[in-house]
C-alpha cells in the first residue's frame, strides 16, 4: 500500500531547508540559494530531486563529506570558456556560479561552456539549463550521476551513471521547451521515490544480474538500471560521462562516489552548463514565436487511437509548478517523519 501524501506550501518549505543549512554552517545567503533551487524542483514535479535529498545532504555535511563553505575558484578563463573548482560545495551552489558565469560570458561571445568539478549532487538538471531563458538564452545542462547504475552495454559491472542532459528553449505564448532526462529508462531518484512511497516498479526500469525484470525498488541493490534505447543510451552515458567528468578532472568510471552509501567520501562530481544567446542567431522576439508555431504543429498532429493529447518536453513541468505554487507540494508520511527527526538531531523547528 503507498504511503498517503499530505500538501505542504512551499513556503514552509523553504524556511525549513533554509534553517537546515544554516544549522550546518551556511552562509544565509548561501542557505537561501540552495533551499530556493531544492524548493524550485519539488515546484517542477522532480521529487526526487528535492527535499528528498536533504537528509542526504545533513547527513553528509555532519559527516564532513560535504563543505558547507565552500570557496569557489576559476582553474581555467577564457572569452567563451570556464573551469571551476566547487571546493566540494553543495552542488547547487557550485551550478548556480557557474550558470551565472555562463550567461555572462555569452553575452559578449553569444555562447559560453563552463565546467565544474569538485562539485556534488545538485538536483534536476533543468534547474540549471532554465536559468538562462531569462536571458533570451538557451540553456544545455549535463552532469555525471552521484552513483553508478548503469554498465557498459552488455556488460554488469556499473561503471556509468545516469548521467542526465537538460535542453530549455523559450517560447512566447507557451511554456518553454524543457528536455529533462536521465540516459537511463527511469532516473535513479525514482526509485528511491518508489520504495519510500511503498510502490512497485514497471518492468524495464531495472534487472537483475541474470537479466531478469526487477520491480521491487528495496531490492534495487541487486540489480542496475536500464539505458534508453539500448546500446544508443549507453553511448549518450558514456559521451556526457567524459564531457562532464573527464574533460573536467572530475570523477567518472570506478572513481564515482556512490554518495547513497558513502557520506564522508569527497565525491568530485563534475557538471557543466552551456548558455546560447539567441541574439547571435535570431531576434530573439521572432525565435519565441516560431517557438509558438511548433508548439501548434505538434500539438496539432493526428494521434495514434488511445492517445488524448500529444505534449511536449516541458509542459507537464509547466502544469505542476502552476498547480503545486497553489496548493502545496505533496510529501509522504514517511518523508515528514525523517524531516522531523532530521530537525530534532539538529535542535531546529520542525517542518510546519
Amino acid at each position: 500500500m503507498s504511503d498517503p501524501q499530505h500538501l505542504i506550501p512551499h513556503t514552509a518549505l523553504y524556511a525549513f531547508i533554509t534553517r537546515s543549512f544554516v544549522a550546518c554552517g551556511f552562509p544565509e545567503e548561501d542557505a537561501d540559494t540552495a533551499a530556493g533551487l531544492m524548493v524550485k524542483a519539488d515546484l517542477m514535479g522532480q521529487d526526487g530531486h528535492g527535499v528528498f535529498r536533504l537528509p542526504m545532504y545533513i547527513k553528509r555535511l555532519r559527516a564532513g563529506g560535504l563543505n558547507p563553505t565552500p570557496e569557489f575558484r576559476c582553474l581555467e578563463d577564457r572569452i567563451a570558456t570556464a573551469l571551476i573548482d566547487g571546493d566540494n560545495g553543495l552542488g547547487h551552489l557550485v551550478m548556480h556560479h557557474a550558470t551565472q558565469l555562463a550567461i555572462e560570458k555569452a553575452k559578449t561571445t553569444g555562447v559560453a561552456w563552463v565546467g565544474a568539478r569538485h562539485s556534488n549532487h545538485a538536483g534536476p538538471a533543468s534547474l540549471y539549463a532554465m536559468m538562462p531563458l531569462e536571458h533570451d538564452m538557451i540553456g544545455l545542462y549535463v552532469a555525471v550521476g552521484s552513483a553508478n547504475h548503469l554498465p557498459p552495454w552488455g556488460g554488469t559491472e556499473m561503471l556509468l551513471s545516469t548521467n542526465p542532459i537538460a535542453v530549455a528553449v523559450p517560447s512566447a505564448e507557451n511554456p518553454p521547451i524543457v528536455l529533462d532526462m536521465a540516459t537511463t529508462v527511469a532516473a535513479y531518484g525514482k526509485v528511491k521515490t518508489a520504495a519510500q512511497r511503498g510502490e512497485t516498479m514497471p518492468e524495464g526500469w531495472m534487472i537483475d544480474r541474470q537479466g531478469k525484470p526487477l520491480t521491487d525498488p528495496t531490492r534495487a541493490s541487486e540489480g542496475f538500471l536500464l539505458p534508453i534505447g539500448g546500446p544508443k543510451g549507453y553511448g549518450l552515458s558514456l559521451i556526457f560521462g567524459i564531457l562532464a567528468g573527464v574533460l573536467n578532472g572530475a570523477a567518472f568510471g570506478r572513481d564515482v562516489v556512490d554518495f547513497n552509501a558513502d557520506s564522508e567520501t569527497t565525491t568530485n562530481t563534475g557538471h557543466f552548463i552551456l548558455a546560447l544567446d539567441i541574439k547571435a542567431f535570431a531576434d530573439p522576439d521572432v525565435f519565441r514565436a516560431d517557438i509558438d508555431r511548433v508548439w501548434a504543429e505538434v500539438k496539432s498532429s493526428p494521434r495514434l487511437p488511445g492517445f488524448d493529447d500529444i505534449r511536449l518536453p516541458g509542459e507537464r513541468l509547466d502544469r505542476v509548478t502552476q498547480e503545486r505554487t497553489a496548493n502545496g507540494i505533496p510529501l509522504t508520511g514517511a518523508l515528514r517523519a525523517q524531516l522531523d527527526e532530521m530537525a530534532a538531531s539538529l535542535d531546529i523547528d520542525p517542518l510546519l
